[in-house]
């Protein structure tokens, strides 16, 4: 089923005029691929899938939630994790409090990531960990801490890069067990975060195209990874902005590995690789 650039607007603005939520900045290629595999999934045409859409409100929800993507792993992407471990957190250590915020956090896999690596530079104490999604399921998932064992069996070779080893000398070797952030239950098929982890972050609800800080709060580090790649350039701006003004100078923004800041906004920041120091 191929649909027209028309149609995909028409999802849009009924989607916008039906409920708080707005996908007319997202990036039209993303959105036509979900909603053709919406279509699919429920057997219907567009026709049939507006009207639904329009009388039922638990369908529109779940729709919302089908659209937005909730890819996301333990410690994804090593690199950007080294970069933390010992490039940036380590200027943190003096603060009294390290606000920190996940946006758009998926699943929670990045939260639980972020926190045994502050735990093992022995900042967890004073990190003060805020996660958002639009994704209310994924959400839950997150506070859950349970995620599938086979599924996510990389899991474990990218926390072995992060936490055990070090890639500036390779004759270091931490032999932290997994045990001491999570329980691998292989007969039931899980890895289920340990409780003094699952009760630090605080979990919120969060529409980034609304432009507003849930928190009010001000951050030392904002990680939005694989999230904008998904948004008009407009919207990526907007975006940018609202990071810009509630991240201390000196604070750091960090992106996923195929996203960029371009435009005005990004003089604002000074790169290295994936991370955005604001100045």
């Amino acid at each position: 089923m191929i649909l027209t650039d028309q149609e995909v607007t028409y999802f849009v603005t009924t989607i916008k005029n039906s409920s708080p939520y707005d996908f007319s900045e997202y990036s039209e290629k993303s959105l036509k691929r979900r909603l053709q595999k919406i279509l699919l999934d429920n057997n219907m045409d567009l026709i049939a899938l507006i009207n639904k859409l329009k009388t039922n409100k638990e369908f529109l929800e779940q729709t919302v939630k089908d659209i937005t993507v909730n890819t996301t792993e333990l410690f994804r992407d090593p690199l950007i994790w080294q970069t933390l471990k010992y490039r940036i957190l380590p200027k943190f250590s003096e603060n009294k409090t390290i606000n920190i915020w996940h946006a758009g956090c998926s699943t929670g896999q990045e939260v639980y990531s972020m926190m045994i690596l502050l735990n093992e530079l022995d900042l967890l104490d004073k990190a003060k960990i805020f996660a958002s999604d639009i994704n209310t399921d994924a959400l839950e998932a997150a506070k859950k801490g349970l995620y599938k064992y086979r599924f996510n069996i990389g899991y474990l070779d990218n926390f072995d890069k992060v936490i055990k080893e070090n890639p500036f000398n390779y004759d270091e070797y931490n032999d932290v067990p997994y045990n001491k952030y999570f329980k691998i239950d292989k007969v039931s098929d899980s890895i289920i975060m340990n409780d003094f982890l699952k009760k630090k972050p605080i979990f919120r609800q969060h529409d980034l195209v609304k432009g507003e800080n849930l928190y009010f709060a001000k951050f030392d580090l904002i990680l939005c990874r694989n999230v904008i790649i998904y948004f008009k350039y407009s919207l990526q701006n907007k975006v940018f902005k609202l990071f810009q003004d509630h991240l201390y100078t000196n604070g750091y923004l960090v992106l996923g590995m195929h996203e960029t800041m371009l435009g005005d906004i990004a003089s604002r920041f000074d790169k290295k690789g994936q991370a955005y120091r604001k100045k």
